[in-house]
């Protein structure tokens, strides 16, 4: 069977199926997310179940999973930039330190030595698949915030805050999974030298620098082609898109943090350019990021290592329950005073729960295993993200409602609300 034409099919179908029904999923089988359905159709149509796509058998398949995740994390948190404008990341600047800072520093130790704990390895082994698991997945949070129930319900500045966050996390976890990584690999003085050059210095440093040249560069030229009458309808979705792929690219080519300098363009771009393009470029983008992560998903789903997770035993239950529960949602709980968007108790419940994993942590993970050539960070590690995907994906649309019938939210939107990017 032609493997390739047989995913294109699948991929294909589940994006026009889902386009079609996503409100029926959504409010009738309320136990089903986009990642959920994805990964569940890997799952059959892989070697556990119908043994359609046997990914052994396919050259580098897990450099091909790598680099999708690579691609839809980078689409999605340029859509997360062009959502949120830069004055709600500048206003909440407080806030989204204390996360980012404080709370993926926490999560980070959570998850790593509750790997530690629980399993015979290294400690740097241990902490880098904390490093691995710390970020927020944009894909995933996404498809939590996202449509007309979460629209209605969820605030723009509780939605803004786990988009943000997801947004910028995903790139600044990169120091944290290069610091574990070469302190697993090399001596502790050569490591924390070439880590503070190559990867925070260089790295990060080059990332910002031309994520923020790029956006701004393209931003002034689309107001520039606008004035002119030059772009046709939908030309600024082709300019981001081919922004978002260009600035991968470059920054990959310099070894620099690529997702980070995608967000940094996005949100430059936004700054700069002409808004108008706002409400149907926005839905244009979302349609291009939902092709690339079903691609993701459902590739995720035919690589599960089944045989693997069976061998952990309890280990394995505990360690995807305890770092579900305890890694994100008391670091939330104990931040609440220092981030000013989360406004009540509820607040802080939703955003600490809904902290999942996905696209992020499957590229983290599987360039983690590259580098080292350690097996054991792609079996737990795609063990815990299937548990994120699975838990999260069920519980989406009924916490959401709980949430709404707790006092937070409207039951529908306001009409001039829906497309916005502005905080409340």
């Amino acid at each position: 069977m032609d493997v390739l034409n047989l995913m294109f099919a699948v991929i294909g179908g589940l994006v026009a199926t889902f386009g079609l029904l996503a409100g029926l999923v959504k409010i009738r089988i309320r136990v089903l997310s986009e990642p959920l359905l994805a990964t569940l159709v890997g799952v059959a149509i892989g070697p556990a179940l119908l043994g359609w796509a046997e990914p052994e058998q396919w050259p580098h398949s897990k450099r091909l999973l790598e680099e999708t995740a690579r691609i839809a994390v980078a689409l999605a948190v340029m859509s997360i930039a062009l959502r949120v404008k830069a004055e709600f990341l500048i206003r909440q600047h407080r806030a989204l330190l204390a996360l980012l800072g404080v709370g993926m520093l926490a999560m980070w130790l959570v998850s790593g030595l509750l790997t530690y704990l629980l399993f015979a390895l290294p400690l740097w082994l241990a902490m880098l698949l904390g490093a691995v698991l710390t970020p927020t997945d944009p894909v995933v949070a996404g498809a939590i915030v996202q449509g007309e129930i979460a629209e209605g319900t969820i605030p723009k500045r509780v939605r803004h805050t786990l988009s943000a966050e997801a947004g910028a996390n995903d790139g600044g976890a990169y120091p944290l999974v290069f610091l574990a990584l070469l302190l697993f690999t090399e001596p502790a003085a050569q490591a924390l030298e070439q880590w503070v050059l190559e990867r925070v210095v260089w790295g990060v440093g080059l990332a910002l620098a031309v994520g923020i040249a790029a956006g701004w560069f393209a931003g002034r030229a689309q107001r520039w082609a606008e004035q002119k009458g030059y772009p046709e309808e939908s030309s600024v979705v082709s300019v981001t898109l081919g922004m978002t792929i260009a600035v991968l690219g470059l920054v990959k080519l310099l070894d620099g943090v690529g997702i980070l300098a995608v967000f940094a363009a996005g949100v430059a771009f936004h700054r700069v350019a002409d808004d108008p393009v706002e409400v149907q470029e926005y839905r244009s983008q979302e349609a291009v990021n939902r092709i690339a992560a079903f691609a993701l998903f459902v590739l995720f789903g035919t690589m599960l290592p089944w045989e693997h997770w069976q061998q952990l035993g309890w280990p394995g239950v505990a360690l995807a329950g305890g770092i579900l529960l305890l890694r994100r949602l008391p670091v939330v709980l104990a931040l609440k005073p220092l981030v000013g968007t989360l406004h009540a108790a509820r607040d802080a419940w939703f955003v600490g729960w809904f902290g999942p994993f996905g696209a992020a942590a499957v590229y983290y993970a599987t360039l983690a295993e590259r580098e080292t050539g350690e097996a054991v960070l792609w079996q737990l590690g795609s063990l815990v993200i299937f548990a994120s995907v699975v838990a999260h994906g069920v519980t989406a649309t009924p916490f959401t409602r709980v949430y709404g019938r707790a006092g937070a939210g409207r039951l529908r939107p306001k009409p001039q609300e829906r497309g916005s990017s502005s905080s409340s």
